[in-house]
């Protein structure tokens, strides 16, 4: 469906009601080259890609609701809640991943009744809520993120259970415990898009493995056919707990390395570990700080950039546009670019050790001499 006007697209946003299930098609149309998509977030994944759409200068138009004043019989005045539409002109951009809420702050820009044009306003964009994003231009990075959120395949390639005894303590027991994991398992891990499920846990032959088994009995009992005919595509690893931050052992564990080595976290994590190799056994070709990359870009040495996502959700459009048009430029002269999310593992390990800055690792002797007497 593609709308030729915004009378189009409004009547396309109508058409779109709770429950429907539209991630993956994208309403497009071009005015006074104002390009405009419309979506609705189907899971919290979605909700960070739209995160990472939406920029200070943009407009997002969506349903929402205010409290407005009204006159009442006797010359009083009462406030109601009213559901309204409106459009606002972003400002700030906040996302709140554990109620999984989009937090949108602009002017309004919309025509309204209850709201004048000029007035803030915060949408609050949630789960199978319908919105409409317009922006000025559409690069390739945003044209990029709006794809994988269109394809869940392209960017789900492993489910992870981390488990550790004691975590598990608000249960009753610990048949509790690995019913509520089993559920859990059961309504997150689709098999049709993720190439495996990785139990963890520390110690040997403990709580994962106890899990895995529980799994695997009460698939046979319930009859999960997910489950069964994808039992070998079930993997145990060991880590060092169970909280978050272990996922990166569970990453660089060899069994699931070899599983996901040609995805793309498994790209990621190799580049990233290639990156600290380099730094450790030839510091001279890695290097990081935007001076050094800019100096080594010019010069055309550029091999791999690794670069977080939080640079390109920076307020000044000309600083977002230097990242953009720095990744883009990486990839034309045949050199590899690789994205990292600051809320995956890998992202927050990069932020913590390299402040936020650029990666990248230089393949020319002739230009690491002219680089290391820059530095000098």
């Amino acid at each position: 469906m593609v709308a030729e006007d915004s009378d189009d697209l409004w009547y396309a946003y109508n058409l779109v009601s709770t429950g429907d299930s539209v991630m993956a098609v994208t309403f497009r149309y071009t005015l006074s080259f104002h390009h405009v998509s419309l979506m609705v977030a189907e899971d919290s994944d979605d909700l960070w890609y739209a995160y990472n759409l939406v920029s200070t200068g943009d407009s997002v138009m969506a349903v929402t609701f205010r409290k407005v004043q009204r006159e009442v019989p006797g010359g009083g005045r009462d406030s109601e809640r009213v559901r309204l539409k409106l459009e606002v002109h972003v400002e700030e951009v906040d996302y709140d991943k554990d109620a999984s809420v989009l937090r949108i702050r602009g002017k309004n820009i919309l025509e309204n009744e209850h709201v004048k044009i000029g007035a803030f306003h915060t949408l609050e964009i949630d789960l199978k809520r319908p919105f409409v994003l317009r922006k000025a231009f559409w690069d390739s990075l945003a044209l990029d993120t709006l794809k994988q959120a269109s394809d869940p395949a392209a960017s789900s390639d492993l489910a992870v259970v981390l488990m550790q005894e004691g975590l598990g303590q608000i249960f009753l027991a610990l048949k509790k415990f690995f019913e509520n994991v089993l559920q859990a398992f059961v309504k997150h891990v689709d098999f049709s898009v993720v190439r495996c499920a990785v139990i963890a846990s520390p110690g040997f032959g403990f709580t994962k493995d106890q899990f895995h088994r529980h799994l695997l009995l009460e698939a046979e009992r319930r009859q999960l056919r997910a489950i069964i005919e994808n039992k070998s595509r079930i993997i145990l690893v060991h880590t060092n707990s169970g909280y978050r931050h272990s996922l990166g052992e569970v990453l660089n564990a060899p069994n699931v390395m070899n599983v996901i080595k040609d995805a793309k976290a498994g790209k990621e994590v190799k580049a990233l570990n290639d990156f600290f190799t380099m730094l450790s056994n030839d510091p001279a070709r890695a290097c990081y700080g935007p001076k050094h990359v800019e100096v080594a870009h010019e010069r055309m040495a550029v091999q791999t950039l690794l670069i977080t996502d939080e640079l390109f959700r920076n307020s000044d459009v000309k600083t977002r546009k230097k990242y953009v048009d720095l990744v883009e430029s990486v990839k034309d002269s045949g050199g590899e670019a690789f994205i990292f999310s600051s809320m995956h593992v890998s992202g927050e390990r990069e932020c913590l050790r390299l402040l936020s800055l650029l990666h990248f690792v230089t393949n020319s002797y002739y230009v690491l001499m002219n680089l290391q007497s820059w530095h000098s």
